[in-house]
């Protein structure tokens, strides 16, 4: 009897610890559910996921591009714009319509302006940009600098003009400017030391050059039609280049023979450096 009693008890104990040791369903998909999940659905239950509203895209920063490309339409529709009132202006030149034109006009004439000035303000802080540096100077002290530096400079080819070259002198003796071409032309050769051939197409002589030479065909293989004409010739190459038609000052003579001889098969002698550059 008593062994049936502790039985029994130990039966009902064992129970018990199963049923406590088994979680309630609740309590579970309470603790395991997504925050919101109604615990009573049970543990088969299955709810979706809360949907995550769209991400906005983030704003893209302008880009240098962008701002390029944005400004050349600009640019494209004002001239559009200007083309349009001008035109409009034009073919019916009522007041409305030349005031829009003069006023968008004014507009364009204040940035262009505008522009002007940031130019010469980075031309005076850029040297290399700046127009007055490079080539033939427009101040005063500067201008004769410059033209000191290329008088020596001519000076040098033309001395090496002269040890291969001769200058072909065509007149007649009835043309009043070959009177006047010929002491010019006279004192530049004594100057720089070049050969002169004068050469009478009518027979007639210059004061200058009484012992010109008469017309053996040159003439014509020159089509000389125009007088006073210069040529420059290298006699041991046969080449013959026209060097101009007219009186001519000494200034013109040398300037044109040097662009010549600089020019020759697309060499030029570099020209001096006149101002100081920034490395």
């Amino acid at each position: 009897m008593i062994r049936r009693a502790l039985y029994c008890l130990g039966l009902a104990l064992a129970t018990a610890g199963a049923v406590a040791a088994t979680p309630d369903p609740g309590e579970v998909l309470a603790g395991d559910a997504p925050a919101g999940s109604d615990p009573r659905a049970g543990w088969h239950f299955y709810l979706d996921p809360p949907l995550t509203p769209p991400s906005r895209p983030k704003a893209r920063p302008p880009s240098v591009m962008d701002e390029e490309q944005d400004a050349l339409a600009r640019f494209r529709q004002l001239q559009k714009e200007v083309e349009e009132r001008r035109a409009l202006a034009v073919i019916s030149p009522t007041e409305p319509n030349v005031r829009r034109y003069m006023e968008l006009e004014a507009k364009v004439v204040g940035n262009a302006s505008l522009f002007a000035d940031i130019a010469r303000r980075i031309a005076w802080a850029h040297p290399e940009l700046d127009p007055s540096t490079q080539g033939r100077p427009v101040n005063a002290t500067a201008l004769e600098v410059f033209e000191q530096a290329r008088l020596r400079e001519s000076a040098g080819v033309l001395a090496q003009v002269a040890k291969e070259h001769v200058l072909m002198f065509f007149f007649r003796g009835s043309c009043g400017y070959c009177h006047a071409m010929a002491p010019v032309l006279d004192a530049f050769r004594k100057r720089h030391g070049i050969k002169l051939v004068p050469i009478s197409m009518d027979g007639g002589r210059l004061a200058a050059f009484p012992d010109a030479r008469s017309d053996n065909g040159a003439v014509r293989a020159l089509k000389v039609q125009q007088v006073p004409a210069l040529f420059l010739a290298q006699p041991y190459t046969g080449r013959i280049e026209p060097v101009g038609f007219g009186v001519l000052s000494e200034a013109q003579l040398a300037e044109r023979i040097v662009t010549i001889f600089e020019g020759r098969d697309g060499k030029n002698t570099p020209r001096p450096d006149l101002w100081t550059k920034q490395r």
